[in-house]
């Protein structure tokens, strides 16, 4: 239950993130009245901004994760984190349109090969046994991270001054630097070199790879449920209180930080975290059933009916992305982590743009219908993993081959 794991390489690890995302939970909550309020921009320029740059990220991550494996990911991420923190000091320059977008694009770039460099530094520096496990430290430090960086940035949209959002950026700057010391603790991570012949860039031509990339990108938009569909279903649609979606979004974030590692346990395997995926489908469509059902009931009823599909949702969400972890590392080739973790990513970074127009539509526009629909949905998805993985482990090395899932 501890928020740091033992010593050694993932608690270096941990760390590390832990002080990136307390800066990146500053940006994330500052940064749309900074580019609004003191540099000007219209809120149809900066979500076009953030479009193109979502966009970037997306094409970079798997050639990222390449250069990882073959020069080394410490590297890479330490000049990633290096490279962050010189371009988000560089916002502080941004005063129109055009040079917004040449500086979101330099930082998507920067981040894309921290991305695609994190999964290969995991794979390289912690046994192959305690990766996901890892991989749940760090989310749940990632999650402290953000919520104390959202308080902080409370301070300075309080100011709101144009001093006050520059003293934010700041913050997020020496974050990076910060970040990037720490990782120096870590032990260099020997290179990886290409096989001989063949492509480079296995991991786009592995097709039950990136079939299940696909799978839990589509899988990943469930996170627009929770901060993007409820608040619209709670206020328009339901008698509950206005206040309680900050207690949903506290009853998430608390569980992630307390039972994340917990439930990444039984999801090292390819075949348990198949298995996982196929209960995080149907927790997230019980979910689903208790918020459509909040839509026609009394204000107590409501928020009982809000809290239950709230705390299913989150479990079903620990699930997930546990086996997403365990699955992108299962089968990825141990010359090939990097590129495979980046073409992974490039699946919840397809679920994050879709998701805002799935979600809106099914159960803002249709309703209680909709949220059944998203129900099924994810039941769906859940369902398809096992024969998913089944299939890719058949196109694996013997020792790949797993239980029956």
């Amino acid at each position: 239950m501890r928020l740091l794991p033992p010593p050694g390489a993932a608690r270096v690890l941990a760390l590390s993130t832990l002080v990136n995302t307390v800066g990146r939970g500053v940006w994330l909550t500052a940064s749309a009245l900074f580019l609004t309020r003191s540099v000007g921009l219209s809120v149809t320029q900066v979500g076009i901004g953030l479009t193109v740059t979502a966009l970037v990220s997306l094409v970079v991550s798997t050639p990222a994760g390449y250069l990882a494996d073959r020069y080394g990911p410490r590297g890479i991420q330490f000049v990633a984190l290096l490279a962050c923190s010189g371009l988000t000091a560089a916002l502080a320059l941004v005063g129109s349109f055009p040079s917004f977008l040449v500086v979101s694009i330099a930082i998507a770039l920067a981040d894309a090969a921290f991305r695609g460099a994190r999964g290969a530094v995991i794979a390289g520096a912690v046994p192959a046994d305690q990766r996901v496990r890892t991989r749940a430290y760090l989310r749940a430090t990632t999650n402290v991270g953000i919520s104390v960086g959202a308080a902080l940035a409370g301070v300075g949209i309080a100011v709101d001054t144009r001093t006050g959002y520059l003293a934010l950026i700041a913050v997020d700057a020496v974050s990076f630097l910060v970040a990037a010391a720490i990782l120096t603790r870590l032990a260099p991570i020997t290179p990886v070199a290409a096989p001989a012949h063949g492509p480079r860039l296995v991991a786009l031509r592995d097709r039950p790879f990136l079939v299940f990339t696909l799978l839990d990108g589509a899988m990943s938009m469930h996170f627009g449920l929770l901060n993007i569909a409820l608040p619209l279903w709670i206020a328009g649609h339901t008698t509950a209180p206005r206040w309680l979606i900050s207690v949903l979004m506290l009853v998430n974030t608390t569980m992630v930080v307390l039972f994340q590692v917990r439930a990444a346990r039984g999801t090292e395997e390819v075949a348990g975290a198949a298995r996982a995926s196929r209960r995080a489908g149907a927790a997230i469509a019980v979910a689903c059933l208790l918020f459509a059902a909040s839509g026609a009931a009394a204000a107590p009823v409501a928020v009982a009916l809000l809290l239950a599909g709230a705390f299913t949702h989150v479990v079903g969400e620990l699930w997930q992305s546990a086996a997403g972890w365990g699955i992108s590392f299962g089968l990825a080739p141990a010359h090939a982590q990097g590129q495979y973790q980046g073409a992974y990513g490039m699946g919840m970074q397809l679920g994050g743009m879709l998701a805002p127009v799935v979600v809106t539509t099914l159960a803002i526009g249709w309703g209680a219908p909709g949220w059944l629909v998203l129900g099924a949905l994810f039941v769906g998805l859940g369902a398809l993993m096992p024969p998913v993985v089944r299939w890719a482990s058949r196109t694996r090395e013997p020792e790949l081959e797993a239980a029956p899932v």
